[in-house]
Formats: structure tokens, C-alpha cells, sequence
């Protein structure tokens, strides 16, 4: 009886501490806030967009997010920081297609995205559009280019950062209209806005949450898409650009360093299910002029093997 009592008692402390009876992660995950590293810089339309979501979201979750800004060496720096993290759920990333498939054919990361992250979910796309402030000259993209043409190395690009979502397609439609101009890296699009601003860049790719927030400072040319979001702003493709490469449209996705328990994963990945079926959550991304267009980590996961071959072909054609 003696032995039988102790053992009773053995199995209710095994339960009481979840040890070797329930898989190690199959507890009440979340138990604490979860870190959201944004490799980008403040102001942009990652930083505009997590605001958002991560204000509805743990009402799914039952914690906060917590946002972490890591800007710096075209988003690598935080996303060396995600793809390093104990993958215990507790450190997510909020990127975007350029930053997670792109750079890996430009030069030699300190991680290996495919290997090291693993998609959550698709928040939504965003098509860029050519900005400048409002007392440039410029009326048209044409009248740009133009100018860029006549002035070769003059027109200056303010861009979020090297082989990031503005430097590619604007990189593109340079190149297919001819236009020599200077390349100005920033950390991210909100410091390539404030450059446009300030008058240190003549023309920036910025998204449209990012255009709205400058009210009338600025003016959009022309914009990625089938079809425009912005009232009177003609698209690319309406101007006669290819559109190869899906030229500035930029899909923002949420990570999670690959080895996360499944369970926890899972846990995640409903969660952002739930918040894109929220009201709240669309009235209030509909404010910022931001769309909805969800896609689930394991369909996401198709789309970034697609974009790893199409992006080794770009980068082929951007460096000849």
C-alpha cells in the first residue's frame, strides 16, 4: 500500500509538471508576449501595417505582440537575429518577399531562408507606386524619366534598402526606360519617404498606407497592378512597362524560425486566420488604405519556392 501511495503520488507530480506524459510543448502556449521583429526602419509601411494587426490579434492569442524595429544591411540584420531565435514560438519576423527569397542570389547571408524560417501567414500585398514630393515638376512618370534621361546620374532614388521591395522594381523600370540616376539606400521606406521630403531624393517606391499618412506632401505617378488603388494614378502596365517579376508589388508575411513545435505553429497560424475573418481588424487596415488578402503559412510556403526560382532569374537580368 506504502509503495502504491508513492507511486500515486509520483504520477500527480509527472502530471502537475506536464513531464513525460503530454509532448514538451503542448501546454498553454502563449504564457508570455511574443517578440515580432520588423527588419526595417520606422515610418514604413511594415511598421504602419504590424501596428495594426498586432493590436487585434491577441485576442486570438491571449498575449500581446510586441514589435521589435532591428533595421539595418537591407532587413538582414533582423532577419539573421528571427532565423537565429530559439524556435519556441516566441520570436516571430514581419518581412516581406524581397528580403526573404531575393537577397540570398545577391550576396552570401549569415542564414539560409528557406532552411531557417518557416512561413506563418501572408498578411496581405501591397502595390508600390513612384512618389515625389508635390512641388516637383514632375505631373507624369514620363515628364520623370524624361528628365532622368537628359540627366544622366542626376534624378536620385531614395530606396529602402539595397535589393529591398523599392530598390528592385525601381531598379526594373529604370532599366527598361534607359534612365541612368543615383541610387540612395535607406532602413527601410519610412527614412526613404523623409528623404524625398527633406529634398535628398527626388523620387521614392512607397505603398499605399505610406502615401496616405503623407496626405498632400507627395504626388504618386504611376503604381503596380492590374489595377490602380489610388484614384487617378495610372498603373504600369497601362503605361506600357512590363510587369515581369511582378514589378513593385510586395507580399508582407509573418515567419517563424523553422523548429517551432508543430502545435505551436498551428496555434499561430489560426490565429492569423481568425484575426483576417475580425472587423475590427479590416475596418482598421481599411483606414490605412491597406488590403486583407490573407494566404495560410502552408500556401505560402508553395509561393516561396515559386518566387526562389523567379528571383534568381531577375537578379541574372539586374546585374548584366
Amino acid at each position: 500500500m506504502k509503495h502504491r501511495s508513492i507511486a500515486k503520488l509520483a504520477l500527480g507530480i509527472l502530471m502537475a509538471c506536464g513531464v513525460g506524459l503530454t509532448p514538451a510543448f503542448a501546454d498553454d502556449y502563449p504564457e508570455k508576449p511574443i517578440t515580432l521583429i520588423i527588419p526595417l526602419g520606422a515610418g514604413g509601411s511594415h511598421d504602419l501595417n504590424a501596428r495594426v494587426f498586432t493590436s487585434v490579434i491577441p485576442t486570438y492569442l491571449g498575449q500581446p505582440i510586441v514589435v521589435k524595429l532591428m533595421p539595418g544591411a537591407g532587413g538582414q540584420i533582423g532577419t539573421a537575429a528571427a532565423a537565429k531565435a530559439e524556435p519556441d514560438g516566441y520570436t516571430l519576423i514581419f518581412t516581406h518577399n524581397y528580403i526573404d527569397q531575393l537577397q540570398q542570389f545577391v550576396q552570401k547571408l549569415p542564414y539560409d531562408p528557406t532552411k531557417d524560417l518557416v512561413a506563418i501567414a501572408q498578411i496581405n500585398y501591397a502595390p508600390g507606386a513612384i512618389v515625389v514630393r508635390a512641388d516637383k515638376p514632375w505631373k507624369t512618370l514620363k515628364d520623370m524619366l524624361d528628365y532622368g534621361r537628359k540627366n544622366p546620374g542626376k534624378l536620385k532614388f531614395a530606396h529602402s534598402g539595397n535589393w529591398g521591395a523599392s530598390m528592385v522594381p525601381g531598379a526594373q523600370l529604370l532599366a527598361e526606360a534607359g534612365v541612368d540616376a543615383t541610387f540612395i539606400a535607406h532602413k527601410g521606406g519610412g527614412p526613404a519617404m523623409q528623404a524625398v521630403l527633406a529634398g535628398d531624393g527626388d523620387f521614392t517606391i512607397a505603398f499605399p498606407s505610406v502615401i496616405e499618412a503623407q496626405g498632400d506632401k507627395v504626388r504618386a505617378l504611376a503604381i503596380a497592378g492590374d489595377k490602380s488603388v489610388l484614384p487617378g494614378v495610372p498603373t504600369f502596365k497601362e503605361l506600357g512597362f512590363k510587369v515581369d517579376g511582378g514589378m513593385g508589388e510586395m507580399t508582407r508575411i509573418v515567419l517563424a524560425p523553422r523548429g517551432i513545435p508543430e502545435d505551436r505553429k498551428m496555434k499561430l497560424q489560426a490565429a492569423f486566420a481568425k484575426l483576417n475573418s475580425d472587423k475590427t481588424y479590416k475596418n482598421l487596415m481599411k483606414r490605412i488604405d491597406e488590403n486583407t488578402e490573407y494566404m495560410s503559412g502552408p500556401e505560402y510556403e508553395k509561393v516561396r519556392a515559386a518566387q526562389k526560382a523567379e528571383y534568381k532569374k531577375l537578379v541574372e537580368q539586374l546585374k548584366k
